[in-house]
Order: structure tokens, then C-alpha cells, then sequence
């Protein structure tokens, strides 16, 4: 599973019978501590997120174990809503916490 944020979306009219009624969404990786890295992906959104929104998506051959996505042509899903991170990292005596 990897961090990300919704940052956009995509329409697309036309698009394989099997991704019909399926909502694409942009989604930029972020760090622990929420900034964002330079990569992106377009995800097929299984639980109702929205742009904004910190979430966890699967790329790859996991991308087709959802309900939504089982047997279908996806390479990226989003699968969570994250709605806090807990962390505690000891690195050269400093504790960072993220939320």
C-alpha cells in the first residue's frame, strides 16, 4: 500500500465496458510527514474518496483484489480513506510525530 492525496480527477466518456461507472482519480504519492513526492498515478476509487482527501492505494496485480476491481483492466485502486497517521521515528535522538 502506498501514501498518497487525491489531488484531481479524471473523465473519461469512453472507456473499456468493464470500467463503466468506475470514477478515476489523480492521486500524488506523499511522504510520512504528508509533503508530496513527484510521482503520480490514476487510480479507480473503491471507497468514495474525494480530492483532498489522504489515501491508500495498491498498485500492480493487488489493484485487482477489490470488489470493484476484481477481473478488470486497473493498474492502480484506491483502497482507504486514511484518517490519521501515528508515528514515532528515533533518528539521531530526534522523535518525529506526523498526524
Amino acid at each position: 500500500m502506498i501514501l498518497g492525496r487525491v489531488i484531481g480527477t479524471v473523465w473519461s466518456t469512453r472507456k473499456d465496458e468493464k470500467l463503466v461507472g468506475s470514477k478515476f482519480l489523480i492521486v500524488r504519492q506523499l511522504n510520512l510527514d504528508y509533503t508530496p513526492k513527484n510521482s503520480f498515478v490514476v487510480a479507480v476509487d473503491s471507497v468514495g474518496a474525494g480530492v483532498g482527501e489522504v489515501v491508500l492505494f495498491a498498485q500492480g496485480s493487488s489493484a485487482r483484489q477489490t470488489t470493484l476491481t476484481k477481473n478488470k483492466p486497473v493498474d492502480a485502486v484506491i483502497m482507504a480513506i486514511v484518517d490519521k497517521l501515528d508515528i514515532s521515528v528515533k533518528d539521531k535522538e530526534k522523535e518525529v510525530a506526523a498526524e
